[in-house]
């Protein structure tokens, strides 16, 4: 299989963290890919220009982070990243979902960095950081698991989004619990092989 990706996307991390905690590292073959520039071969493949993209084995694109961490799940490996049972899984996906959210946020902000400013840009920019900072705030009061899951991952890689592209709000100020709790997770070998480089 192979995976187009930019080292800088977080969804792109996620897809292949899972990758690696399902032990699918030999199996996952890395493409740099610049979807700004929508290179004949991404959208071959994905119509969108989106990254991540996995291509699978029989040539067939799987597209979004969402559906290639449900693709490769389905093919077994060291864990299971959905949980089978009911109240398990439904935990698992709503942390996916507010951490896609917080990611969905930060990338919206910082496409917007560098841009003329104007009042509509700034209050898009207004609104992307708030809704990142709710998203901390409800992440911050439960109480996270250690378990390798498609949530805890996704959270971890939104996390680390946060810290490379916004070091300067800082994250952690406020909220030593999820801090506390990602310098754990952190240390998971899918986790800490992936963090991206300042």
């Amino acid at each position: 299989m192979k995976l187009m990706h930019s080292p800088s996307s977080p969804y792109a991390r996620k897809a292949y963290a899972c990758a690696l905690a399902l032990g699918f590292e030999s199996r996952v073959e890395l493409l740099p890919t610049n979807p700004h520039v929508s290179p004949p071969e991404l959208l071959a493949l994905n119509p969108l220009s989106k990254i991540p993209c996995l291509i699978t084995d029989d040539g067939e694109a799987v597209f979004d982070s969402r559906v290639i961490v449900e693709y490769l799940d389905s093919l077994g490996g060291a864990v299971k990243l959905f949980p089978a049972e009911p109240k398990a899984r439904f935990a698992a996906l709503k942390l996916q979902a507010i951490a896609d959210g917080i990611m969905d946020a930060a990338v919206g902000r910082r496409m917007e960095i560098g841009r003329p400013t104007e009042e509509a840009r700034e209050a898009v920019k207004a609104r992307c950081k708030a809704a990142v900072g709710r998203a901390l705030d409800v992440l911050e009061g439960m109480t996270l698991p250690q378990d390798l899951t498609v949530g805890t991952i996704a959270v971890a890689c939104a996390l680390g989004y946060l810290t490379l592209r916004f070091s300067d709000e800082p994250w952690r100020e406020g909220h030593p619990n999820l801090t506390k709790w990602f310098a754990s997770f952190g240390l998971h070998p899918c986790i800490a092989s992936t963090k991206p480089k300042a």
